[in-house]
């Protein structure tokens, strides 16, 4: 036979024990915590390595980044050469009370246009605030996290040992 209340006072016993233990929450914004150095906060945008290609706009599955661009001619440099046409990028904005933070435009970008940023307090009170334009994105890179070092085991990429070959012979 079972005694009567033994589940509630194992419950009690719970409790109790809870209670004499120190706490273990923190208390943001007080404390900081603790990330780990790659983690994903915000996006930040390298402004001059984007060629308004918009591949990161057509892979947002949200569809919360919107590029507008316009195209400029530079002249030739030598004579007898064609004029080159580029575009130049007029707006960047994301809207991140739509992003997924899936990492898709970043992967996606084949010049490495965007990154992700550790910083994550960028709450607003408003939301029509939580889109970010090309300037704001602009400040976001200063926190990106140099790159990792490649492997110390791993063999030179084939671009380096090119690159290594050719400056070798022209010495």
């Amino acid at each position: 036979m079972s005694m009567f209340g033994k589940g509630l006072l194992q419950g009690l016993k719970v409790t109790f024990k809870n209670l004499t233990r120190r706490s273990v929450t923190a208390h943001y914004p007080d404390v900081q915590p603790d990330l780990p150095p790659r983690s994903r906060g915000v996006i930040a945008l390298q402004e001059e390595n984007c060629t308004s290609c918009m591949l990161c706009a057509r892979e947002c599955p949200s569809w919360c980044i919107t590029i507008d661009s316009h195209k400029e001619t530079i002249p030739a440099t030598t004579e007898g050469g064609r004029d080159r046409s580029q575009n130049v990028l007029d707006t960047f904005d994301i809207d991140y009370s739509l992003c997924m933070y899936c990492s898709i435009c970043i992967e996606v970008c084949p010049f490495d246009a965007l990154h992700w940023s550790p910083e994550f307090a960028y709450a607003e009170g408003d939301i029509v605030d939580l889109t970010h334009d090309m300037n704001r994105l602009r400040e976001w890179m200063w926190t990106v996290p140099a790159p990792q070092a490649l492997d110390p085991g791993a063999e030179p990429s084939k671009e380096l040992a090119a690159y290594e070959a050719a400056a070798e012979e022209s010495e």
